[in-house]
């Protein structure tokens, strides 16, 4: 069947057609809030790093958009998203800083020190254990350390109970305390993860 979709079709139905697997209406909604979206996020983060999360949320959202659910609208769900992303990325900014600020305040040069490399090692183990767990988990992980979210606050905005936001950290935090056991004695003086 050929695709009817124009570039004047309204989001809702660009979104069902998308849902089918038509991607003449996911080009349509990706050229329509593309560039809004990299204006957005430039509000949060730098534009190199907009225009990633942005291509990143697009690909998210084609590749599961037979499994999501909108209960606003494709624009604001995208923006929402964009949002959330840009976030993440600023706390775990947030979360390399606070590592080399609470390690190694006394420093006179970082650099000249041999021990520097281990923040590093850490930074990146970190975040490479945080990018493995499962998406709800570290949504769920992400919003109560980095974002100092609520359990309840956390379950109204995924639309799930208390129970099971509490299931998900707890899943996520054992999750990175296997991957993160080399850490735990540092990790213990700078976050919440044990």
């Amino acid at each position: 069947m050929l695709s009817t979709t124009t570039d004047n079709t309204n989001d809702e139905i660009l979104f069902q057609r998308i849902q089918a697997g038509d991607v003449k209406a996911f080009d349509v909604l990706f050229m329509r809030y593309y560039p809004l979206l990299c204006a957005y996020a430039k509000q949060f983060v730098n534009v190199d790093d907009g225009q990633e999360i942005v291509q990143d949320v697009m690909v998210w959202f084609w590749e599961n958009s037979s499994m999501q659910v909108i209960e606003s609208s494709p624009k604001s769900y995208l923006f929402k998203a964009v949002k959330n992303r840009c976030l993440t990325l600023i706390n775990r900014n947030e979360l390399k800083q606070q590592i080399v600020n609470t390690l190694y305040a006394d420093w006179q040069s970082q650099y000249e020190d041999p021990d520097f490399y281990v923040v590093e090692e850490l930074t990146r183990n970190i975040e490479a254990a945080l990018s493995r767990l499962p998406e709800s988990y570290r949504e769920a992980f992400e919003m109560n350390r980095f974002q100092n979210m609520t359990y309840n606050e956390i379950a109204q905005k995924l639309n799930v109970s208390s129970k099971t936001v509490d299931y998900r950290i707890q899943q996520a935090l054992k999750l990175l305390r296997v991957e993160l056991k080399d850490y735990l004695p540092l990790l213990m003086a700078l976050v919440r993860i044990v």
